[in-house]
């Protein structure tokens, strides 16, 4: 069982950075941010770009993982997304992470912005992202013309890890449909509720997994580890919710080491 931590980029900067350190030191395993524009309406957080803060840590770590959860695949160019995942796997020595899904909240992520926020018209966008980020990463020329992308590109340097870095899938428990789109890849992130995720619902929804297959599950307060390693989990995450005094008792969450439980 690996442990990450993921961190929402809703304070200042130079504090994530900092958790990320502290998360190295204590032990874990991954480091994560989540990818937003805007939030909820009633909190309005200050929003900080994950990609340019991943920079930074991987300049200031060694070891964790590194990447988003998760990218809003539709809402961002591919092959945009493609050279930043190259960047931060040659920044941090091949520690780089691609995890996508639909995003949220569709009304103040992707509306408010003129982008599409019908979650069936997102979803085939990201099954066609999919499909041109996979091929882009693993070098040579593209040639890719479908309903959402038109694109001639042969982009270098390729990524260090080869022949791609893994590609992870959010979606929401129990819908089947982002789950069947996970196992195309290399991993699946589900979420949902706390109540959706102990370990027994986690390995109903999973059923049969495949080898070498990444599972990376939101860690209930509580719960054994070794229960959601029965369940199919290869991850552990611990995140929060971004409201009120957040930001310390997180940090202080992460400033311990997660396989004391």
């Amino acid at each position: 069982m690996k442990f990450a931590v993921n961190i929402p980029p809703f304070t200042d900067a130079a504090a994530v950075v900092q958790m990320a350190r502290d998360a190295e030191a204590a032990g874990w395993d991954g480091v994560f941010l989540w990818d937003h524009l805007q939030w909820a309406t009633d909190v309005r957080p200050p929003v900080h770009d994950p990609w340019v803060l991943l920079g930074a840590i991987a300049h200031s770590t060694e070891r964790v993982r590194l990447g988003t959860l998760v990218t809003p695949l539709s809402r961002r160019r591919p092959w945009i997304v493609a050279r930043q995942l190259t960047t931060l796997d040659h920044l941090s020595g091949g520690r780089a992470v691609l995890s996508v899904g639909l995003g949220e909240p569709p009304d103040r992520d992707f509306a408010d912005f003129g982008d599409e926020s019908d979650p069936r018209a997102r979803a085939a966008m990201l099954d066609d992202g999919l499909d041109l980020v996979d091929r882009l990463l693993r070098g040579g020329p593209v040639v890719h013309h479908s309903s959402s992308y038109d694109v001639e590109a042969d982009l270098r340097p390729p990524p260090l890890q080869q022949p791609r870095p893994p590609i992870w899938v959010a979606g929401v428990v129990p819908n089947q449909r982002p789950l069947e789109r996970a196992r195309r890849w290399d991993g699946v992130v589900p979420t949902g509720s706390r109540e959706l995720l102990t370990p027994d619902s986690l390995a109903e929804y999973l059923g049969d997994v495949k080898q070498g297959w990444d599972v990376v599950a939101p860690w209930a307060p509580g719960v054994p580890a070794d229960e959601y390693a029965d369940a199919g989990a290869t991850w552990l995450i611990e995140s929060t919710r971004p409201v009120g005094d957040w930001v310390q008792e997180f940090h202080d969450r992460i400033r311990r080491d997660p396989h004391d439980g």
